[in-house]
């Protein structure tokens, strides 16, 4: 059985050139990088602004478990699938994060016949939008040090420095770190800490920025620290936004590249869903249903993450208006969810499987809660029993949803040609009336409450005395009427990753809340979420390997 990258590397990839030509893209809006991945054009956008926007479709999951869900692949097989039966479809992705690659997963352009490519380069250093983000946002921090250092004109208490700095690389060690040690000259000592890159704000920012004007206006509402008497300092403060977004000018330029059937492929920005946002850049999905008839899209973890995130602040932010939702599972994670251990869900237990439906339905009654129809794509394993099989279609029949059994991982394309054709008829049959779960204007702490009893099912919400605090500061500063972005888990529909299915009788605790005023969302962190992954026990990194001609192996 070949590997995900040895299937890619025996794939004959068409050269990007080709892949825009057949959108309809002139090689003057085209910016090669090699032969098979290019960024394109500032000047593309103002060609399709008259055009008609496609199809909105997002592919999200139920809660991710160890067993796997596909989320990427049926993404990918989808857009592969729209193409078999005809259906112009263009995917819009996220870039993966080293962090990841190098940590548990080993790779994140999807998997078997249902991948994007070039997948080694897409999953490393890609056309350096995560160096870039990187690089500008450790030179607002560099430059606010140096601010403190060099007379500190602003007053600002070093005690309540709130912009980190960030790498993208799991590295739990700079977690909590002194900086500034030394001799004088090494600047003012302090506590300190790093986030993962696709955790921070200036990644979010790059993210929802419509424009280079509207990035760097985004870039100055940062807030970075406060002063001795309290007054809040923004990034606008110390003069750095205009370098920052010299830095970040090439990476707000969308990627485009290729699945292994050919199929155009979108991929930009890379906000984790379980500590950030979790969606690809507005400007890449716009770009996709101005060149495609159907918008394929994804959110990353369970719905109650990703999703809820691009229909609460994505789509608010931009506009946008989905037309279907596509649910990913397998029966494996389905029984996991009911209690099977992970080492025996290979064999049938059918009243398992029973139980854990009730993941699905809570995240199907979710979607269907923000006015869009659901399509349930059941992710198809070769151990997959025909009476198990069967459960899945009663439970989706009850609960008056179209299922699919997608064998994509397996065969591409043709392994989805149902699912598209559902997808299509779905979106024919019903017309969307997506609206947001809240009213922004609401406080922090209605907000909060209400995603946490109607998208986590939970009894209340608890706040810790230093989130009571932040609210405070942030109602001061006049931000509590924006979205809500929530860190928790991604395991569990509450805070804690043990409970499965469909937990009762607890409640959320939300320990702080972060402004982000650039992104225009308020962070709220739940339960044990970190903002700096680690790596396990045996990194996929150990896997890896390059010989002496450059060819990797291992990487997935």
């Amino acid at each position: 059985m070949l590997t995900d990258i040895e299937i890619a590397q025996q794939t004959e990839m068409l050269k990007i050139t080709e892949i825009a030509k057949n959108l309809g893209i002139s090689e003057e809006d085209l910016e090669p990088y090699g032969h098979y991945k290019a960024k394109l054009s500032e000047g593309l956008f103002k060609k399709l602004e008259n055009k008609e926007d496609g199809k909105l479709v997002l592919v999200t999951a139920i809660n991710p478990t160890p067993a796997g869900e596909g989320k990427t692949t049926i993404s990918v097989g989808l857009a592969e699938s729209m193409a078999k039966i005809g259906k112009n479809a263009v995917l819009a992705l996220r870039e993966p994060s080293l962090g990841p690659v190098f940590g548990i997963k080993g790779g994140a352009a999807g998997g078997g016949y249902a991948q994007v490519i070039p997948m080694e380069d897409i999953n490393l250093h890609f056309t350096g939008d995560m160096h870039a983000i990187t690089a500008a946002n450790n030179l607002l921090c560099a430059i606010l040090d140096n601010h403190m250092q060099q007379g500190n004109d602003l007053n600002i208490d070093q005690r309540t420095v709130m912009f980190k700095r960030c790498l993208d690389m799991n590295d739990r060690v700079l977690r909590d770190i002194i900086v500034g040690l030394g001799s004088k000259f090494n600047g003012i000592p302090r506590e300190d800490s790093f986030q993962i890159t696709v955790a921070s704000e200036v990644m979010a920012i790059l993210c929802l920025a419509s424009d280079l004007d509207d990035l760097k206006a985004r870039l100055e509402r940062i807030l970075v620290a406060y002063t001795y008497d309290g007054k809040p300092v923004f990034a606008k403060d110390l003069g750095c936004c205009g370098a920052m977004t010299a830095l970040l000018k090439d990476a707000m330029k969308p990627n485009l590249v290729q699945t292994l059937e050919n199929t155009p492929a979108i991929m930009h920005g890379g906000p984790f869903a379980n500590i950030a946002h979790g969606c690809n850049s507005v400007r890449a999905t716009r770009l996709a249903l101005k060149l495609g008839d159907y918008c394929i899209t994804e959110a990353g973890f369970g719905s109650d993450l990703g999703a809820e995130k691009f229909f609460d602040i994505k789509c608010r932010f931009a506009g946008l208006k989905p037309n279907c939702v596509v649910l990913v599972a397998t029966i494996r994670a389905l029984k996991y969810n009911g209690g099977v251990p992970r080492d025996q869900l290979t064999n049938e237990n059918i009243e398992a499987l029973k139980k854990g439906t009730v993941n699905l339905k809570t995240h199907v009654e979710n979607m269907q809660k923000f006015g869009v129809p659901v399509v349930v794509a059941i992710n198809r394993f070769y151990t997959d029993t025909e009476a198990e099989i069967a459960v899945i279609r009663e439970t989706c029949e009850e609960i008056g949803v179209q299922v699919s059994l997608a064998e994509i991982f397996a065969k591409g394309g043709e392994g989805g040609r149902d699912l598209a054709q559902k997808v299509c008829d779905v979106i024919s049959n019903n017309e969307s009336q997506f609206k947001p779960i809240y009213d922004e204007n609401l406080s922090i702490k209605e907000k909060l409450l209400m995603i946490a009893k109607e998208i986590y099912r939970a009894d209340g919400v608890a706040f810790t005395a230093q989130a009571e605090k932040s609210i405070k500061q942030i109602n001061d500063l006049g931000y509590g009427n924006i979205p809500i972005c929530v860190a928790k888990t991604q395991y569990s529909l509450s805070d804690d990753p043990s409970k499965l299915g469909k937990p009762e009788n607890f409640e959320i605790t939300v320990r702080d809340v972060k402004l982000s005023a650039g992104a225009g969302f308020v962070v709220a962190y739940t339960g044990d979420i970190m903002t700096m992954p680690g790596l396990p026990k045996v990194p996929a990194a150990n896997k890896i390997d390059c010989d002496n001609v450059g060819n990797i192996s291992g990487l997935f």
